[in-house]
């Protein structure tokens, strides 16, 4: 295992990608239970260091300890989601066709199929989530539970949590006794852009800003041998409302939107960026109440600070937009802002005529409350403005019909990863049906990033066909020695296709 920052020029960078690639075949061939077992100890080691890591992580982000001390049980949680994923093994998608003379389109050879890790990953860690999509976050546990040495590139934000992170990882994995050369942390710009093009490196994930997400996704799409990368962007996850809903729930629909909009500052990925209601009346005394007491918060770092004083300012003076709350901005000496929530509204017909000066993700504690006249407009409008999110919700009142909304929610489909109702879409459960990820521009690839289907990302199939039994893997293997499922095709069956009673 090796724990590096990269300060030293070249030759440190190629030492930690020559181990990862070294210690790629053998990382691999490593038994579900081992791999298993050392993302458990991974978990149980960053639990033990709560205290450290709880004032480490305060110190760098001004983030509260209740804050990060439910991201660490986050993190660890999914470190043992994915130790249970490995267990169970569905993940190799392991598929045997026996050999089949008779087989109905000609004779069909022994022909076995499973999912390989791809290699070396490449991990671009957040700054919004500094423990549980930076370091030992979701992208690397996923990675590691598909047997991919991870490479993680630290983020500039919280640099002291980032190495103490490494190191209980990598202390974690030695214990394990895994092969030397399967996790390391860098920590320069110039050393991730060059790992990035390397040809060692064979998949990378990044979670951040539009502008760096497309910049690194070029990148790897331009190396001479391109590789994936599963990048998440930006979102501004719309929020309609009903005009039902509103009626016999607009306190409690106006008091979540402020809890939604205003939660760790508005720093998530999730936050409802635009809510569409028929009329703001029935949420603004609401939503005064609920930003009533708010202090100042501090943003995570100095660039995020600068992109929230730009699109706030930008989306203050637009045209037809006015201030519901104006919240306040300042900004310290070291370039942090500190910021109280400011919420805005506009019409349906100023915001598409603002375009791109009002439509783009605010990053921080703001929010534009959209009104409606016609419902029958919203799924053109959904489409049309809002073409890639992570997240869309609909607020129905807890009788209505939902008949009249279909339109809208199809089109929510079209263009969302999750379709949520009567909720927020701010706290995003770690499951084994969740999908993060959604059309572009929210991510370069609509794979997820949260749930046990992330590990999917950093896995390819393979073909054995008529192998000797002595270079099959373990997970095709009849023995089958790790006891993962098998998908079995017995001979003789291809002769009753379309024909089994009650399939049809």
């Amino acid at each position: 295992m090796t724990h590096t920052q990269t300060d030293n020029g070249g030759a440190a960078l190629d030492a930690v990608l020559s181990a990862a690639a070294q210690s790629a075949a053998a990382f691999a061939a490593t038994a579900p239970r081992e791999r298993a077992a050392a993302l458990v100890r991974i978990a149980d080691r960053l639990d033990a260091a709560v205290a450290e890591i709880v004032r480490i992580g305060g110190e760098e982000t001004a983030l509260p300890e209740g804050r990060l001390r439910g991201e660490l049980n986050r993190t660890t949680a999914q470190l043992r989601l994915f130790a249970e994923v490995v267990m169970e093994g569905a993940y190799f998608d392991a598929r045997i066709d026996e050999a089949d003379a008779d087989y109905v389109v000609g004779p069909r050879p022994d022909v076995r199929r499973v999912n390989v890790p791809l290699g070396p990953v490449l991990v671009f860690a957040a700054s919004n989530f500094p423990l549980a999509f930076s370091v030992a976050g979701g992208d690397t546990a996923a990675a590691l539970a598909a047997g991919c040495p991870v490479v993680v590139k630290a983020h500039d934000g919280h640099p002291r949590l980032s190495d103490l992170t490494a190191r209980i990882v990598t202390e974690a994995l030695a214990e394990s006794a895994l092969p030397s050369g399967v996790f390391a942390l860098i920590s320069e710009r110039d050393d991730a852009t060059a790992a990035l093009q390397d040809p060692r490196i064979r998949a990378a994930s990044f979670t951040g800003s539009t502008a760096v997400g497309r910049m690194l996704a070029d990148l790897a799409a331009t190396r001479p041998d391109p590789i994936p990368f599963f990048g998440e962007l930006g979102s501004v996850n719309p929020v309609f409302v009903t005009p039902a809903a509103l009626a016999a729930d607009g306190e409690r629909i106006a008091k979540e939107y402020v809890a939604s909009v205003t939660g760790s500052a508005g720093q998530l990925c999730t936050k409802p960026g635009f809510c569409f209601v028929p009329d703001i009346a029935p949420m603004r005394a609401g939503i005064t109440a609920a930003l009533k007491g708010l202090g100042e918060t501090r943003l995570l770092t100095p660039s995020i600070s600068t992109g929230y004083a730009q699109r706030r300012a930008a989306l203050m003076s637009a045209s037809g937009v006015e201030i519901v709350a104006e919240g306040g901005l300042r900004t310290d000496e070291d370039g942090f802002a500190w910021v109280v929530p400011t919420v805005l509204t506009v019409g349906l017909a100023d915001l598409e005529k603002a375009g791109d000066a009002v439509l783009d993700e605010t990053f921080g504690p703001l929010s534009v409350l959209v009104t409606y006249d016609e419902r029958a407009a919203l799924p053109a409008v959904a489409e049309r403005i809002f073409p890639g999110n992570l997240t869309a919700t609909l607020h129905l009142a807890a009788d209505e019909d939902p008949g009249p909304w279909e339109a809208l929610v199809a089109a929510l489909g079209r263009t969302s990863g999750r379709v949520l109702f009567r909720g927020w879409p701010t706290g995003v459960s770690v499951t084994a049906a969740m999908q993060h990820g959604g059309p572009h521009p929210a991510t370069t690839s609509d794979a997820t990033s949260v749930g046990t289907a992330a590990i999917g990302r950093f896995l390819r199939a393979v073909c054995f066909q008529n192998a000797p039994a002595a270079f099959l893997p373990a997970a095709l293997r009849e023995d089958n020695p790790w006891g993962v499922p098998q998908r079995r095709s017995p001979a003789g069956l291809s002769h009753d296709w379309g024909t089994l009673t009650g399939r049809y």
